[in-house]
């Protein structure tokens, strides 16, 4: 995957931001049709299909969904998870659920099965669920992404640089390259 090859070949550390993306959507979930209201059918199946080619050009699956779902307590298990030994696999986890198999990650139940799937603890993350113990932590998270000008997902920020969307990893490792050199440039 594109993350790890830059972790790899680059040592970059990733920090996952959480971004509100349709905070508005009910606990039933929000049919894409009515998300995208103002666009034809054919013009929602031409976004999904670029989007299909994205992903398949970056060698990630990508799957068609109907529904969106609100990721809230999604994120709270995420940021709960990256504080865990091998937390990161949830947002892969998470990823594949949501775009390829098109669950709805709201469902306390469909977020447990993800986290036992993830390696991670379920009676760990079910507390996190009943507690909102990373409720705050998101909030941070949605703070900060506002203050970073995030307006989609995924946005990738270096040295306060962005860039938004299924980029190419050439494109994310020139991120890198220019965020390192103003950060040298600022010392």
């Amino acid at each position: 995957m594109r993350i790890e090859k830059l972790r790899t070949e680059h040592n970059v550390k990733v920090e996952w931001v959480h971004f509100p993306l349709h905070p508005e959507t009910p606990p039933e979930g929000r049919a894409l049709a009515d998300l995208f209201a103002g666009r034809s059918a054919e013009q929602r199946k031409a976004m999904h299909a670029q989007m299909k080619a994205r992903m398949e050009a970056e060698g990630l699956p990508y799957g068609e969904r109907t529904m969106t779902y609100n990721s809230r307590l999604a994120q709270e298990i995420g940021k709960w998870a990256d504080t865990q030994p091998g937390g990161d696999a949830i947002h892969d986890a998470f990823f594949r659920a949501y775009f390829v198999e098109a669950r709805d990650i709201s469902r306390p139940e469909v977020m447990l099965e993800i986290v036992q799937q993830a390696g991670l603890s379920v009676d760990a993350a079910r507390e996190v669920l009943e507690k909102r113990t990373f409720k705050d932590a998101v909030d941070a998270d949605w703070k900060l992404s506002r203050e970073y000008g995030v307006t989609g997902v995924p946005t990738f920020v270096v040295g306060g640089q962005g860039v938004v969307g299924a980029q190419p990893y050439e494109v994310l490792e020139q991120l890198v390259r220019e965020g390192r050199q103003g950060a040298s440039a600022r010392r």
